[in-house]
């Protein structure tokens, strides 16, 4: 079945002049609802029969001369288009019909819809040109909910119940980051011309310059260059330019806001604020006086000293279901005193770390990841050092593309020793679980004998040597799609260097190649992208991408689904999108079922 949804708006009501039609105790709260955001209402209503009196609320509105009172029954011709502001002709902005009679409902409406003038009628959504949503204010933040008129008391439900689930401070976390936006926005204007770059060179287009209302776009995760290397990977000594500084800037505070858990979002302060400015202004990667794990830990902690040494915990999180974690991980989470977290461990795995237990995120903004993993060594070292167990909690499994490797050399150069003060946890790795979920199996008889797991970006951001097609592998691809125009045609065509090089003998895949894009596996925003080669890139730009995602090229990606079609002579487009995780559905399993199991 399709349903009507309504598009929703904030409007900005301050001096609009809103009409209330009735006398009720819901004119009443119409009136007050309009006070709120700053609209002037009008009252137009007869005097309440012999014996009844106005709301005591509205009463009060009226005599303190908050509300207009018109004492006579509503003329549509007359109050719609005299009662108004100067600035429109003398039109109301918005009528709310609180009165029940039908007869003036339809009267009312028609005359607003004819002159454009939005309307709301109570119980009557066919009568409605706009409807108000059950609404959760706190600060700057506003969250609403609408049924489209399947019932109010509904959406207060929900409204509700949404709004418990949000940690406090989220509304001064709005203001804070709102305020940020605009002071990057206001010193990128103080030092850059109007359509160049402080260097002359054309402008990067801002990522944030998108309607926020609108999913992410393809370009939202793309690689920003670091200051040592430019979009191609290569070095590039320019690359240092203010354009190229303030994209990373903005591309960090929009990553931040998407991606971190809404409790770190809640809990961001004015000294973190400041951090990132001074880092961007002295054009370094993040001050040195950074809130670390225990600063007093830092500094009276004596390196070396092993007597009063702690722990470091390298784990893996998993694909993102906390259900996913191993036991090992989990008690690790539990006995933790530090926990360093990568941002893209999602809120189902934080919300397990007791509140008694110290958290960091990482700051791994584009074009910082080389310091912010300094940073994290820094913060467990030290930390370690004053005796704390440190849990490093990287998503999936930590030597899977995930830098374990790099942070064990450092963690050992630093004195810990494996075994002793050094311990590596795996977790499932999103390369070969989020297939699963996708109900892809990466080795399949007659289909798949091999599983090639990549990467789609090198070290600071180089294309890898591609890998070459064979009919019976499934190469799985991570960190892959936000250059995936550039991934395909690497693995569809000879590369230059191949070219110049003569270096032929690499057998290009088919462009007709099955093909998924999996992301976020196991989380409850989960979506699959089922289509090929030739479209993939095509289907990204269109719907958009959120990390972590992977990418999945080979013949068992059909082996469970049918292909899908791939004309678009129909208008249908060459691929197809499933959202949702449907969940493990474990406490549906009971235990005699899994003994039976055994």
């Amino acid at each position: 079945m399709t349903y009507h949804t309504s598009l929703l708006t904030a409007v900005d009501s301050r001096g609009h002049v809103h009409l209330v039609v009735g006398s009720n105790p819901l004119a009443a709260a119409r009136c007050n609802q309009s006070l709120a955001v700053g609209a002037t209402p009008i009252l137009v209503a007869p005097e309440p029969s012999k014996g009844n009196l106005l709301p005591a609320a509205l009463q009060v509105r009226v005599d303190a001369g908050e509300v207009q009172w018109v004492r006579e029954a509503v003329r549509s011709n007359e109050h719609l288009e005299t009662l108004g502001r100067d600035a429109v002709d003398g039109f109301v902005d918005a009528v709310f019909v609180t009165d029940y009679d039908n007869t003036v409902a339809e009267t009312v409406s028609s005359a607003c819809r004819r002159r454009r003038i939005p309307v709301n009628v109570v119980d009557r959504p066919d009568l409605c040109s706009f409807s108000l949503p059950s609404t959760h204010a706190e600060g700057p933040l506003q969250i609403g909910i609408t049924t489209n008129g399947s019932g109010c008391k509904l959406a207060a439900r929900i409204r509700r119940e949404v709004a418990a689930t949000l940690p406090a401070g989220l509304g001064e976390a709005c203001a804070r980051l709102g305020a940020l936006r605009r002071r990057i926005q206001e010193e990128d204007r103080k030092t850059t011309e109007a359509g160049t770059s402080t260097t002359g060179k054309p402008r990067i287009e801002n990522v944030l310059s998108e309607d926020d209302s609108y999913d992410q776009s393809a370009a939202f995760n793309q690689l920003v260059p670091s200051p040592e290397t430019g979009a191609d990977g290569r070095d590039n000594n320019n690359s240092g330019d203010a354009e190229i500084a303030k994209t990373r800037r903005m591309r960090w505070l929009a990553q931040m806001c998407e991606y971190w858990p809404l409790k770190r979002l809640a809990g961001v302060t004015d000294a973190d604020v400041e951090a990132l400015l001074e880092a961007y202004a002295r054009g370094t990667a993040l001050p040195k006086d950074a809130p670390v794990a225990d600063k007093e830990a830092a500094t009276s902690a004596l390196p070396g000293a092993e007597s009063d040494q702690g722990r470091i915990i390298l784990a893996g999180s998993g694909p993102g279901h906390p259900d996913l974690l191993t036991r090992a991980v989990h008690q690790a989470i539990l006995s933790a005193d530090v926990i360093l977290a990568d941002k893209l461990v999602p809120q189902g795995v934080l919300d397990l770390i007791p509140r008694r237990t110290e958290v960091a995120i990482a700051r791994k903004f584009p074009g910082n990841a080389d310091a912010a993993q300094e940073e994290l060594i820094e913060q467990a070292t030290a930390a370690a050092r004053a005796g704390k167990t440190v849990l490093r909690l990287k998503q999936g499994d930590p030597f899977v593309y995930g830098r374990g490797g790099e942070e064990m050399i450092r963690l050992r150069a630093a004195g810990f020793q494996d075994g002793r003060t050094l311990f590596v946890l795996p977790g499932i790795t999103s390369a070969l679980s989020g297939p699963l979920f996708a109900g892809i199996p990466p080795t399949h008889r007659d289909a798949a004998d091999q599983v090639l797991i990549c990467t789609g970006t090198g070290k600071k951001g180089k294309p890898p040597v591609p890998p070459g097609y064979r009919v019976s592998r499934t190469a799985v691809f991570l960190m892959a799609l936000h250059r995936i125009t550039g991934l395909v045609a690497e693995l569809t065509t000879f590369t230059a260097e191949e070219e110049e090089n003569k270096n032929l003998g690499r057998t290009l895949w088919p462009l007709s190649t099955p093909c998924a894009v999996i992301e976020r596996a196991s989380c409850p925003d989960q979506k699959v992208i089922r289509t090929t080669l030739e479209h993939v890139a095509a289907a990204i730009e269109q719907e958009g991408s959120r990390p972590p995602g992977l990418l999945v090229v080979g013949r068992a990606c059909d082996v469970l689904y049918t292909p899908i079609a791939t004309t678009t002579g129909d208008g249908s487009k060459p691929w197809s999108v499933e959202e949702g995780f449907a969940g493990l559905d474990l406490d549906s399993i009971s235990p005699v079922g899994l003994a039976s199991l055994a």
